[in-house]
């Protein structure tokens, strides 16, 4: 596996289309992409000599920067697709999402009090329906309007908080070798 193709799957991990620039940073050398002045990132990882503990930065849009550990190395098994994902855990930021200021920023507000209101709109427009059902009664266009527009941003807001990650949902996505798409998807 190459630097290139390592890219291609942290962008399969982290749920992300491949569409900045990249860059590893080991031993005080740049590899990654021809706009940021770097090296090739067409360098196989056995050409790089990792020995376990070796750390080394993958920065992606300039805005994520990851410490990268190689814990330990295994044999291939012959049995399994390679790359796998052993572990994961947390939401991953959208892949525009402003950085890492960005992404909390937009937590942040999936809790923010608006939030509520929004949740509250929905809770009274179930009651009022209950109501209705029960009298007989019909909804109204400005009701069902306020309904909506509570549901539309509830939904932007839902994106804001991140994909989940799924350790199922990565290993899919590597054993059909989409990293090997998304190591080459710079626009």
């Amino acid at each position: 596996m190459t630097l290139r193709e390592l890219h291609g799957v942290f962008q399969v991990a982290m749920g992300w289309e491949g569409i900045h620039l990249f860059q590893f940073t080991l031993r005080a050398r740049q590899f990654g992409s021809r706009e940021l002045s770097a090296r090739s990132p067409d360098i196989p990882l056995s050409e790089l000599r990792l020995r376990s503990g070796t750390r080394f930065r993958y920065e992606y849009d300039l805005n994520w920067e990851h410490e990268v550990r190689l814990e330990s190395r295994h044999e291939a098994d012959a049995q399994r697709t390679h790359p796998i994902c052993l572990d994961g855990d947390g939401s991953c930021p959208p892949e525009d999402c402003g950085g890492v200021n960005g992404f909390l920023a937009q937590r942040e507000a999936w809790t923010a009090p608006e939030v509520s209101h929004d949740f509250a709109v929905l809770a009274d427009f179930v009651d009022l329906l209950a109501l209705k059902r029960s009298t007989g009664a019909s909804i109204d266009a400005e009701e069902v309007d306020q309904v909506r527009e509570a549901l539309e941003r509830l939904e932007v807001r839902q994106k804001w908080e991140g994909k989940p990650f799924s350790r199922k949902d990565v290993n899919e996505r590597l054993s059909k070798i989409e990293y090997l798409d998304l190591m080459h998807q710079q626009w």
